[in-house]
C-alpha cells in the first residue's frame, strides 16, 4: 500500500512520507488538511465552505436559542430571569469568541491548564455562538489557525535547515580506507 491518500483535490502526503527534503511536515488544519501551506487543492473553495458552514451553524444555533427564550416567555418567568438568561448567553458568547480567536493566534500554555480553565469549559459551551462567529470571522481572513501553523512550520523549517547546514560532509567518508592510517592528532603519540 502507498503512503498517499487520495483527496478530492489530489494526493495528500501521509504522516510517514515526509517532504522531499526530509524536513518537518506541515500540521494539518481541520477541513483544510495541508492545502493551507501553498493555497492549493481547492483552498479558496474550502475557505468559502467553512465560512458559509459556520455562519449557517450560527444561525441555526440562534434559532434554537430563540425557541428557548420563547419557552421562558410561555413559562412567564418574569423579566428579571429573562434579562439574566440573555446577559448570561451574551457574556458566555463573548468569552467563547475571545478564547476561540486567541486559539487561532497562539497555542495555549500547557502550564496554565488549570482547574479554572477546565471549569470554564461549561461557560464556553453555553457561548457556542461566540465560537462559531469567531470561526466564521477568521475564515474570512484565512484558514482558521493558518497564521499560527505557518509560523510554527517556518520555525521548524529554519531549525531543520540550520541543523542540516551545520553538518560538514559525510562523517563516514573521513574513515581510513583499506588499512591506511591517518596522522594522530597533535599532542598524542601512539
Amino acid at each position: 500500500m502507498s503512503d498517499e491518500r487520495t483527496t478530492p483535490g489530489g494526493p495528500e502526503r501521509g504522516p510517514g512520507s515526509g517532504p522531499a527534503g526530509g524536513g518537518p511536515e506541515p500540521e494539518p488544519i481541520r477541513f483544510f488538511g495541508t492545502c493551507w501551506l501553498h493555497h492549493d487543492r481547492g483552498y479558496a473553495l474550502r475557505r468559502a465552505a467553512v465560512a458559509l458552514g459556520s455562519l449557517l451553524a450560527t444561525l441555526a444555533g440562534a434559532v434554537v436559542l430563540r425557541f428557548a427564550f420563547q419557552g421562558l416567555a410561555i413559562g412567564e418567568v418574569g423579566p428579571l430571569v429573562t434579562v439574566l438568561v440573555i446577559a448570561g448567553f451574551a457574556v458566555c458568547s463573548a468569552l467563547a469568541f475571545r478564547r476561540t480567536w486567541d486559539g487561532f493566534v497562539r497555542r495555549p500554555d500547557p502550564s496554565s491548564a488549570s482547574a479554572a480553565d477546565r471549569s470554564a469549559q461549561s461557560l464556553l459551551l453555553i457561548g457556542f455562538l461566540g465560537s462559531l462567529l469567531a470561526y466564521f470571522c477568521r475564515s474570512l481572513i484565512e484558514a482558521p489557525g493558518e497564521k499560527l501553523h505557518r509560523a510554527e512550520y517556518a520555525a521548524a523549517r529554519s531549525r531543520h535547515e540550520r541543523r542540516r547546514t551545520a553538518r560538514t560532509g559525510n562523517p563516514a567518508a573521513k574513515r581510513p580506507k583499506n588499512g591506511q592510517h591517518t596522522k594522530p592528532p597533535k599532542g598524542k603519540r601512539t
